[in-house]
């Protein structure tokens, strides 16, 4: 397949696992990338000598990323040094905490000591969802670019867990008495910048995954496992184009004739990728094809987040390598979010400590804190300037509140702020929505944006804005699902690598 050019708009990890898979598979493949590195929201953000991860900041499911990276003919091991942790993260109430774990004996234990008498509910409620995720995973593996798709044997499986009007807390009511615990079950669903009270009850497997198969820190961040997929797409002869921006997508008619540059130069193709941000796509970035924005603005898009990345002339030894604090009326935090107008004091905050694992991330004897706290997206115009620094200030009061690091603000020689504008405005992410469209039910499997972009021959979509959604496992997966839908367009024959049977 040598002769079938492949252009891929975006080195983020859709677009990485779609580059090796492809290049592995014999196509002439070129990744453009607008930034001077590699992975999108995936990538490493460098504030002064310290590094961190520009977005996600732990693995889960990592046998997802196993099978891709064995699709492209390697082991992930061979190119990542995995750390699996335990404790996985710490969560704190106001006066209650609790350590998480994958070890299930540690975890009933823990959930007893924090909340007599609810270690049956944490029984039960491992047992139901081992069911629940074998019904449901294998929807993930599949397109829905065809209405036929729901007739398969796997969706039908499912069905019962999705096609329904509960609500991930509605699932937690049959597990759990105490609102504090629920929300250990329940907060997952910020991955997918949502609110458990409206996410559906299918999401209840994020925290089962979690619990079940653990989480991972990557040594030197889990922007390491972007920069491991470029040089498996290196590897394999698959080109990179740094410092390339996309002006726009060339047509004929449906089919997809190339790419101009905003260099101005025309780069011809078979087939294009695209893994840019799906609503900045799909409204800058198809000439004539373009939609306006007001249309994309009708769909429902997930919270965005206020990031700090903070270089510190210390490390907090006693504080965990990760740590939520909820806000002390958590559902009336949730409420201001999914409004998308009201900008609430009461914040919960996450804060990475990866410094006490992580020698690589900052100089000898520092650290560096990654602080992300869910906020409204840009849609109704917050001024981001205006509050940017009462904001950041009240963050960090609250972490000196609620934490060991008493001292924080004495300690911070470097500062880096991204806003719900910066996401925006800097990264091209529509509305700011760090999560990207929302997961409800009317915008997921055929409803969400098709892997085969609808309309279009030879246009395909990977990232969180396509099915099965956002998250780095899904966005692996998209990254797969593209690339096999590619490949059956030539009727080019591969095997599908699926080790979850045997975690399942």
């Amino acid at each position: 397949m040598r002769d079938k050019r492949v252009i891929i708009v975006g080195a983020g990890p859709g677009g990485l696992t779609a580059g090796m898979i492809l290049a592995r598979r014999g196509f002439d493949v070129t990744i453009l990338e607008k930034r001077d590195r590699v992975g999108g929201r995936n990538a490493e953000l460098k504030v002064g000598d310290f590094s961190f991860d520009t977005g996600p900041t732990f693995l889960h499911q990592k046998f997802t990323l196993d099978e891709v990276f064995e699709e492209a003919g390697r082991k992930s091991e061979d190119y990542l040094d995995f750390v699996a942790l335990d404790p996985m993260t710490r969560l704190s109430w106001n006066g209650v905490s609790m350590e998480t774990t994958s070890d299930m004996e540690r975890m009933e234990q823990n959930v007893e000591r924090a909340f007599p008498g609810h270690a049956d509910g944490y029984r039960r409620f491992m047992a139901d969802h081992a069911v629940k995720m074998r019904a449901i995973y294998p929807c993930l593996q599949r397109p829905y670019h065809q209405l036929r798709s729901f007739m398969s044997s796997t969706l039908m499986k499912a069905v019962p867990y999705v096609a329904t009007g509960k609500s991930v807390v509605d699932v937690l009511e049959n597990y759990f008495a105490d609102d504090r615990l629920k929300l250990a079950f329940t907060f997952q669903a910020k991955y997918l910048g949502m609110s458990p009270w409206r996410c559906p009850a299918l999401f209840s497997i994020l925290s089962y995954t979690e619990y079940k198969y653990g989480i991972y820190h990557i040594q030197g961040g889990l922007c390491q496992i972007s920069e491991a997929m470029a040089k498996v797409y290196a590897e394999h002869g698959g080109k990179l184009r740094l410092n390339t921006g996309v002006k726009e997508v060339r047509f004929n008619g449906s089919t997809v004739t190339g790419i101009e540059t905003t260099d101005g130069e025309l780069l011809p193709c078979d087939d294009v990728i695209m893994n840019a941000d799906y609503a900045h796509a799909v409204t800058s970035l198809l000439n004539g094809h373009s939609k306006p924005e007001s249309e994309l603005e009708k769909k429902k898009y997930s919270c965005s987040t206020f990031m700090l990345y903070l270089g510190l002339d210390t490390i907090y030894q006693d504080e965990p390598h990760h740590h939520i604090i909820f806000a002390d009326d958590y559902r009336k935090n949730v409420e201001d979010i999914q409004s998308e107008r009201v900008l609430s004091d009461d914040m919960s905050v996450y804060i990475r400590n990866s410094s006490i694992t992580d020698p690589h991330v900052a100089p000898a004897g520092k650290s560096g804190l990654y602080v992300l706290v869910p906020t409204i997206n840009t849609r109704h115009g917050m001024d981001w300037d205006r509050y940017r620094d009462e904001y950041r200030d009240k963050v960090i009061k609250r972490m000196e509140e609620r934490t060991g690091m008493k001292d924080l603000r004495s300690h911070i020689v470097e500062e880096r702020i991204i806003t719900p504008s910066g996401w925006r405005d800097e990264l091209d992410v529509f509305m700011g929505a760090t999560f990207n469209l929302a997961h409800t039910l009317d915008q997921m499997l055929y409803l969400r944006p098709h892997n085969r972009m609808k309309g279009y021959e030879n246009l395909y979509l990977v990232g969180g804005g396509t099915h099965p959604g956002s998250g780095l496992p899904t966005i692996y997966e998209s990254g797969r699902i593209s690339s096999n839908l590619l490949c059956d367009r030539y009727g080019m024959g591969y095997e599908r690598v699926d080790l979850a049977p045997s975690f399942l």
